[in-house]
């Protein structure tokens, strides 16, 4: 568990506090947003390569290697001193930091009886791994106070010396070796690293740099599918692929891969739906502290249901029951105003993260067992779908949302300015109102007038901004709702199948 904390806890301080980099490097918003490219990047596509590895040099080898490196790499991050510099260093982070949830998942697995590996330690290990993005926002302020991103750095690196000790007090066994890496590994894991990383790197700034304005971002998404499309070539022509796509081709893949995408996509919400609302609005992070303390215990808590109720025939009753959360919590949230705080939406919020620790460890839990069904090199497959539709399915749905937000920004504000005519009785009211606020502190008329009209923009804007994310609420509340329909269609057919199949034998 304090292997896939100190993990994911890395990704969410960095997430978290863009912000607070941008002025500690000297850099805007919009370069210091390529740390979280040059962070994701690797860790969407080294799954691909981290099993065939461990497989090759040996699991407690791998172990060991993984967790020496990443401390270093975190003691190396207390060099950093400007842009430059913080992009290699987050690089280095994110190759170093993805070998840790597989760790996390084997450390989590290992002790563990056969009968409670899927419902005891997957959930609690999924748990831990989803924890660190809401707890990282939930602490930051805390730990900012004096130090600034150096505390953070420090407590990276303290984390992972502990990580370090418990890898070599507690080894994996050593578990078999064989020879599993061939050259066209490389040559297809080189495209597929290479294509991800674009399209990383499209979704996290398209909505910063506007997608129709950067001329590099047309031709590096066209490469990022070109590249993706010419490594499924290869893997299809292999005897030994790095990737069974025929597999992951078939009707029970693709529908398990679309499940796991999907609400990845609506679960990125909790990162670009109310953090993005109320740092726009204006709050500080200590304010919106307390929201994130309630998603975290809420993920808990969600974590430790899926352990009480996981049975494999219960994965579905599981998911409807999540999909139902997340639809309400998100509906709650679409009808803010624009007084709404972080307090107002703790209970919506923690809803989502309690479906959120539900859906996906009895999602993984059915994926292992059709995966194992059909023997244990459909292994890797499995864990490089679910691993890479988990971190990329969140870059793309975070950037989708925020840039569907920009829209509705946009059309918001043309909406409310076109209702502002100077003429109206309504708006002359509401100046009026506004100049009279401001009567005792502004005495001269002129200036009086150009604050309440400034005031009044103000405002506006602020509308405008609420009804935005309210869209984006009630869009990711109507895909929730979609998602459960489709899933109560497909548990509708196989009861069906059932049935018929039932009745078959009794007629004939």
């Amino acid at each position: 568990m304090f292997i896939a904390l100190s993990q994911s806890l890395g990704q969410g301080f960095l997430a978290a506090n863009i912000p607070t980099l941008a002025g500690e490097l000297g850099a805007t918003q919009s370069q210091t947003a390529w740390l979280m490219v040059a962070f994701m990047a690797p860790r969407a596509s080294l799954p691909l390569m981290l099993i065939k590895i461990r497989s090759q040099y040996g699991l407690r080898r791998f172990a060991e290697v993984s967790i020496a490196l990443y401390a270093a790499v975190a003691l190396l991050s207390l060099l950093t001193r400007d842009l430059r510099s913080a992009l290699l260093v987050e690089l280095l982070s994110g190759i170093s930091a993805a070998p840790l949830a597989t760790l996390a998942f084997l450390y989590a697995l290992e002790p563990l009886p056969q009968r409670l590996k899927l419902t005891v330690g997957l959930p609690f290990a999924l748990s831990f791994i989803a924890l660190g993005m809401p707890l990282a926002r939930a602490i930051s302020p805390t730990v900012l106070t004096d130090g600034g991103w150096t505390d953070i750095l420090l407590l990276k690196l303290g984390m992972a010396m502990v990580c370090l000790f418990l890898v070599f007090l507690l080894p994996l066994p050593h578990g078999e070796r064989t020879r599993s890496i061939r050259g066209l590994d490389l040559i297809s894991f080189s495209l597929i690293a290479a294509s991800f990383g674009g399209l990383v790197a499209c979704f996290t700034t398209g909505y910063i740099y506007w997608w129709t304005a950067a001329a590099w971002m047309g031709p590096v998404l066209a490469l990022s599918i070109a590249g993706l499309v010419l490594a499924l070539v290869i893997e299809l022509h292999r005897t030994a692929p790095l990737l069974d796509v025929r597999w992951l081709a078939t009707p029970e893949m693709l529908h398990l891969t679309a499940a796991l995408l999907i609400f990845r996509v609506i679960l990125s919400e909790q990162t670009a739906g109310a953090p993005g609302l109320f740092r726009t609005l204006g709050f500080a992070p200590e304010q919106i502290a307390p929201l994130f303390w309630g998603i975290s215990l809420a993920t808990l808590a969600g974590g430790a249901a899926c352990a009480l109720v996981m049975k494999l025939d219960r994965v579905p009753a599981i998911h409807v029951a999540a999909l139902l959360l997340i639809a309400l919590g998100s509906a709650m949230d679409a009808h803010a105003n624009t007084d709404v705080s972080p307090t107002l939406m703790i209970a919506s919020q923690a809803m989502v993260g309690f479906a959120a620790a539900m859906f996906l460890p009895s999602a993984m839990a059915a994926g292992l067992v059709k995966a194992l069904s059909k023997g244990p090199q459909y292994l890797l497959s499995f864990v490089i779908v679910f691993l890479s539709s988990q971190i990329l399915g969140g870059t793309v749905g975070a950037g989708l949302f925020r840039t569907f937000v920009a829209v509705r920004t946009t059309a918001h504000s043309q909406a409310l300015a076109a209702g502002l005519q100077t003429g109206d009785p309504l708006v002359a009211a509401r100046l009026a109102g506004i100049a009279a606020q401001l009567s005792t502190t502004v005495t001269d008329p002129v200036r009086l007038k150009a604050e309440a009209v400034a005031q009044l923009a103000a405002d506006t804007a602020r509308q405008a901004t609420v009804s935005a994310y309210n869209d984006v609420f009630a869009l990711i509340s109507a895909l929730a709702l979609c998602a459960l329909a489709a899933l109560l269609g497909h548990i509708a057919r196989d009861w069906l199948r059932a049935r018929m199949a039932r009745r078959v034998p009794a007629d004939g």
